[in-house]
């Protein structure tokens, strides 16, 4: 398992955190948003996705990866 935390701008509120973490649950990818540092940790398996998989997830979301 990888795991990356990756900046995110545009979070601000719990409808924010279950839309990214639902998003990424759906595709069975381990998240978990922290909204005072702007950021979501990732553990996924290197060997079924990619980081940019996962940056697109989150931005299909409306949220910006920087």
């Amino acid at each position: 398992m990888e795991q990356v935390t990756i900046k995110v701008e545009g979070m601000s509120c719990m409808h924010c955190v279950n839309s990214i973490e639902g998003a990424l649950k759906n595709e069975n990818i381990e998240g978990h948003v922290d909204l005072k540092a702007g950021t979501v940790s990732v553990n996924y398996d290197a060997g079924k996705v990619n980081l940019d998989k996962i940056k697109e997830i989150i931005e299909e979301q409306g949220y910006n990866v920087v």
